[in-house]
């Protein structure tokens, strides 16, 4: 891994799943890994209620805009992780693929978002301690 890793986070509209993964990996990783997420086909805004439930663990979304997947993103990035883009995403020898498997907080209510979210902390904080080990293994 490079001296500051890269985490992409992908998903098709970039409004739910991907942002908040990138949320949280930003709020709980500081500056130590650098975070980028992006969608196969984003839409315009992040989702509402995502943006919602993430507020209710002090991270505010409202900034963020959905971004669309480039394969630059894909070549600059250690880790890349999908939430249900299908085969959209660019493969590259040397990354790290990882593939989520999580509800889609598309046109759900916040109770239904809520363990989606939650769901999604407790994978960061092990992708976190899996990639803080890493670095410090090297």
């Amino acid at each position: 891994m490079a001296a500051k890793p890269s985490v992409l986070f992908v998903c098709i509209h970039n409004a739910g799943r991907s942002q908040m993964a990138a949320g949280y990996l930003s709020h709980l990783a500081g500056d130590d890994i650098e975070v980028r997420s992006a969608g196969s086909a984003p839409v315009d805004s992040v989702n509402p209620k995502v943006i919602e439930a993430m507020l209710e663990e002090g991270i505010d979304l409202r900034s963020q805009k959905p971004k669309i997947l480039t394969t630059e993103a894909v070549q600059l990035s250690d880790v890349v992780i999908t939430m249900g883009c299908g085969d959209v995403c660019p493969f590259f020898p040397g990354k790290k693929y990882l593939d989520w498997q999580l509800n889609d907080p598309a046109g759900q209510g916040i109770d239904a978002i809520r363990p989606i979210r939650d769901d999604i902390r407790h994978r960061i904080e092990n992708l976190i301690a899996e990639i803080k080990s890493q670095s410090s293994a090297v």
